[in-house]
């Protein structure tokens, strides 16, 4: 245990130039607080006292603003920056060396069932005020921008933005405006079908006229 908090405590250092010690990140971080917490709440789930884990995440929350189901699995390294608003989910999975801003939701849709919640590859950065629902997996390297929405799957090794999210870049090259492949656009398909469908109506309409 001590030696995974001294790994945590160096990744922290490496990832945030505004940390100048060892002792200020252990009594003023309360993303490393939170993932402590975390820790002893998960292990008290997995030896039957749910009840138990629940207070010490729920006390936990009180105190960092941070809330983190005792059910997520959650690999070495998660650095929370700033921290507050972020909620990680019951069935969330997070790999390695990950990094999630302030305002960051790991949540699910409300009509999931089971796995409901999203899985992280290693090395995932997701920016500030993004919101990562439903049971689907972000791929290692990939990179949520602050305030995306994402509803689909993200490869490893892209960038995503917007609501809701699309992918913009992939291994560092842009994606091509074009590529409906690799940015699914919800709006803009919906905007297509009414297109086709008024293009149809006028079809029809001057068909009606001109045999009147």
């Amino acid at each position: 245990m001590f030696k995974q908090l001294r790994e945590e405590i160096a990744l922290i250092r490496d990832r945030d130039p505004a940390a100048r010690s060892t002792a200020e990140i252990l009594l003023t971080y309360s993303g490393l607080h939170a993932v402590i917490a975390y820790r002893w709440a998960h292990s008290l789930l997995k030896n039957g006292m749910p009840t138990c884990a629940r207070i010490v995440s729920q006390v936990a929350k009180f105190f960092t603003g941070i809330e983190i189901h005792p059910g997520a699995k959650i690999g070495k390294g998660l650095f929370i920056d700033h921290g507050m608003g972020v909620v990680i989910g019951e069935t969330t999975v997070i790999g390695n060396n990950c990094t999630l801003y302030q305002g960051v939701t790991l949540g699910g849709t409300g009509k999931d069932r089971g796995k409901r919640h999203p899985t992280l590859g290693n090395n995932v950065t997701v920016g500030a005020g993004a919101k990562v629902l439903g049971p689907f997996r972000v791929g290692n390297n990939a990179k949520i921008a602050a305030g995306a929405v994402v509803l689909t799957e993200i490869p490893a090794n892209a960038t995503a933005v917007g609501v809701p999210a699309r992918v913009v870049k992939m291994n560092g090259v842009r994606v091509p405006d074009l590529d409906q492949i690799h940015i699914p656009d919800p709006v803009a398909q919906e905007l297509s079908k009414l297109s086709r469908r008024i293009r149809h109506l006028e079809k029809l309409n001057e068909q009606q006229s001109s045999g009147s």
